[in-house]
């Protein structure tokens, strides 16, 4: 399974189009949203006729709230998990956050497989022990390049994406 990592688009409806065309071609059939979409618009735009494959969200600290959670509610293919989701995909355990320091706690608790974070705009990826700790950039392109991740559950591979090289 193919599955794109995305975090931080703040409202760049531009780029979102781009992540969203580049999705579909290349056959990404889950979704991670690590936070700071931020308008409750921009959450609709993804989700229709956007990203049709499931998606799970966590909170980012830019965000409406009350307001992500209804529009999230709306759709069937889509987990909202709040702060923090953690997930089983393909026997692999995953940690979604959108914060730097609560993603590195759990990832030297070495419980986890992959853990996921946003929030500081900058791509990473790094193993602590037996987890692989990244962020996925920002796909706003705000303070560094517009990126994103894509795991492939299968061969295992984590890459980063540059959008403007797509």
């Amino acid at each position: 399974m193919k599955i794109a990592i995305i975090s931080d688009l703040h409202d760049n409806l531009v780029n979102l189009e781009k992540f969203l065309a580049w999705a579909k071609a290349n056959n990404i059939e889950e979704l991670f949203v690590l936070g700071d979409l931020c308008a409750a618009a921009t959450l609709k735009r993804v989700l229709a006729p956007g990203f049709i494959g499931h998606i799970h969200i966590v909170f980012g600290n830019v965000c409406d709230r009350e307001n992500e959670l209804a529009v999230a509610k709306t759709f069937p293919h889509v987990t909202h998990s709040g702060d923090l989701a953690e997930l089983i995909i393909d026997n692999k355990k995953i940690a979604l956050t959108h914060y730097p320091q609560k993603a590195k706690e759990l990832a030297t608790t070495e419980k986890n497989d992959f853990v996921f974070y946003g929030h500081t705009h900058k791509p990473w990826i790094e193993q602590i022990g037996s987890t692989t700790l990244a962020n996925p950039g920002t796909l706003a392109g705000m303070f560094s390049k517009a990126t994103f991740a894509v795991w492939d559950t299968t061969t295992g591979k984590l890459e980063l994406k540059i959008l403007e090289l797509l």
